[in-house]
């Protein structure tokens, strides 16, 4: 792995990035280069789309209205995230805003909110979802953007769900003394994997009853203290990303 910069700032772009390109920046990120952070012509920083890795650029002069910059030479070659995709009961805005950030930072590949008997939210913003998704990226030095999938009802994504995708059902019934084994020993014939976690008043009966007629789910309880969701995504997928991901060195 190459080594990360945390020194200099970070912008996502959606362009296409390669040495010698001019990238146009939107007024917003304009805004944020110039007036918040106040860079001037010729200042350095790395940019990334999710496509073509890390590179690093130099500001090009401020036009009326916006901003470029010039690419130079890459810095990180493009990763790939593990196979994982993250379900979720939607939460309240400002719990929501930070378990979708969270969720980045642990490798997701897939956000996909799922609406559940005891949602609490029914309305999803996607925009602010992938906004939340470019930021944690940003922050944290990630090269792969997760998706963000739009909310369907929990019966019809598994009415369809794909038999070669193990489905990490996080269940606080469950009786597992041991969650790692449990998950490395239900995980050896699939090479993707979901995780869910339910809404905060958990899954009804007839949810639970669907969930574990799954043949391709595996029940696991996060411990003996109840979590919260945002918590609770959290706990799961560095569980999962322990036996199953790509923490397993």
């Amino acid at each position: 792995m190459s080594r990360l910069d945390f020194t200099s700032h970070r912008l996502c772009v959606e362009a296409p990035l390669a040495s010698g390109a001019r990238v146009e920046l939107t007024r917003e990120q304009t805004n944020y280069l110039v007036n918040v952070l106040r860079l001037g012509e010729g200042a350095r920083l790395l940019v990334f789309n999710g496509r073509d890795g890390e590179w690093r650029a130099s500001l090009a002069p401020a036009g009326k209205k916006a901003a470029a910059l010039r690419i130079e030479e890459q810095a990180r070659a493009q990763d790939f995230l593990p196979d994982l995709d993250y379900l979720f009961a939607p939460l309240k805005h400002a719990r929501l805003d930070y378990m979708a950030q969270k969720a980045v930072e642990m490798g997701a590949r897939r956000l996909r909110p799922v609406l559940t008997r005891r949602t609490q939210s029914s309305r999803v913003n996607l925009e602010r979802m992938r906004a939340n998704v470019v930021e944690a990226a940003e922050q944290c030095g990630i090269l792969s953007l997760a998706e963000v999938l739009a909310e369907e009802r929990l019966e019809r994504v598994l009415s369809n769900w794909p038999e070669d995708r193990l489905l990490i059902f996080c269940d606080e019934a469950a009786d597992t003394a041991d969650p790692v084994a449990a998950l490395r020993a239900a995980g050896v014939n699939f090479g993707k994997f979901a995780v869910l976690i339910g809404p905060e008043g958990g899954f009804d009966e007839a949810e639970r009853e669907m969930l574990n007629d799954l043949k391709t789910t595996a029940r696991i309880s996060l411990g003996p203290r109840v979590l919260r969701a945002d918590t609770a995504a959290v706990a799961a997928l560095a569980l999962v990303q322990t036996a199953l991901g790509d923490w397993r060195g």
